[in-house]
């Protein structure tokens, strides 16, 4: 019998619809200088307000007149489009000052924007790992997709080690001849749980073994640290981390990525990295609305005493009402439900009683049996948005019983 491939395919998503995990998307539409209120619109046609509970752009600085002023001088300036790859004509003054500006935030020699965070990631570990010889890369068992794709692409072999477990590291790296090239791949904060690395233990283990560090601060840069180059940057462990992965699509509220570190590793990805090598360059417009971000959140303190307000008082009303969230170190709120048909019907009520946004996680973001509502407080909300969203959860908690799946 022959394929039919449609046949197959709807079958496929069928499976994932009745597993709970089929994913569908809310189409909104931010409005400027309101952020975290937003229109959605639903999919009969209808349009409403609601404000958003999951956003990444946790300083709504991409509604900042700054950085707004910036894209618009740049697009009038240079157009919309780089022109090409970074080898071909796509290289812009753009480009140069903000790599320039990254470098200075994390006090390195050199730095390299990406199209995303994602692809800096892939890129930088799978050419980091390929011109190694008999590389061993160490991965914590939590690190994000991005990271995974990038060892899997260098072709060399791995070890992964428990979630934030520097003991069980140290058992993996005493296993490896002292001789072997290593690299040691893990994330500031981990956006799923809300913990935090113990990135001083972690460099100490890779001095004591002679091991590269790769550190993915994509939700850390711009939070933490007083210029906000990271949690690295707030525990002073800048100087001991070899390359500095990070996004412009998080605390910087615009798009794109990087990589920061010594100017011989930088080039080296540079020279090598095929997913950099073959992209076409990002525009003007977006290049100088991450740098006047970058630029802004090195002096400006205000947006993260904001945020950090405004999380303190979350965390303190969900601990006052008995929700179950995971108790990490961070900004990021991890509300465990346990069961995805039920997380999603908790997303729904939100949207459809309260015009409240979040977006349920499921598998395969998560494991099966932990799904969850990833909730961000950022330094938009109001303490009224704040304290309204507690007292929605706890009355989904205490009278609806919609979260109960994870009792």
């Amino acid at each position: 019998m022959t394929m039919n491939y449609t046949e197959h395919f709807e079958t496929r998503l069928r499976d994932i619809k009745e597993e709970g995990r089929y994913r569908i998307f809310a189409t909104l539409e931010r409005i400027v200088g309101r952020f975290p209120q937003a229109i959605y619109h639903a999919p009969d046609g209808s349009k409403k307000e609601v404000t958003i509970w999951c956003s990444n752009d946790y300083l709504g600085m991409g509604q900042h007149p700054k950085v707004l002023a910036a894209a618009h001088e740049a697009l009038e300036n240079s157009g919309a489009g780089a022109g090409g790859t970074r080898n071909i004509s796509g290289t812009t003054r753009y480009h140069v000052e903000l790599e320039e500006s990254l470098a200075d935030l994390h006090q390195k020699e050199s730095a390299l924007v990406f199209s995303s965070g994602y692809v800096a990631n892939e890129g930088a570990l799978s050419t980091l790992g390929k011109l190694l010889p008999d590389c061993m890369i160490l991965s914590d068992s939590l690190n994000h997709a991005s990271m995974i794709h990038g060892i899997k692409d260098s072709k060399q072999e791995k070890l992964i080690y428990r979630h934030n477990d520097v003991e069980h590291l140290e058992d993996l790296l005493k296993s490896i001849d002292p001789k072997r090239p290593k690299i040691i791949a893990f994330e500031s904060v981990y956006s799923m749980e809300g913990d935090i690395a113990p990135i001083k233990e972690i460099c100490d283990l890779a001095e004591k073994y002679n091991a590269l560090t790769y550190l993915d601060e994509v939700h850390g840069v711009g939070l933490y640290g007083p210029r906000g180059g990271g949690v690295a940057e707030e525990c002073d462990q800048l100087d001991r981390v070899d390359m500095i992965e990070g996004t412009f699509g998080k605390a910087y509220g615009c798009m794109g990525g990087f990589i920061t570190g010594k100017a011989a590793l930088v080039d080296a990805v540079r020279s090598f990295a095929a997913s950099f090598i073959f992209t076409t360059s990002l525009p003007p417009s977006v290049l100088a609305s991450a740098r006047a971000s970058v630029e802004h959140l090195k002096v400006s303190d205000v947006e993260r005493q904001k945020m950090r307000n405004n999380v303190k008082q979350f965390k303190s009303r969900l601990t006052g009402s008995g929700l179950p969230f995971m108790q990490g170190e961070s900004h990021i709120v991890p509300l465990v439900v346990g069961e995805p048909n039920c997380c999603k019907e908790v997303s729904d009520i939100l949207m459809r009683d309260y015009d409240i946004y979040v977006q349920p996680i499921n598998y395969p973001t998560v494991p099966k049996g932990t799904e969850r509502l990833r909730l961000t407080a950022s330094a938009a909300h109001s303490i009224d948005d704040v304290n309204h969203m507690a007292d929605v959860l706890q009355d989904l908690w205490e009278s609806h019983h919609a979260l109960r799946a994870a009792a």
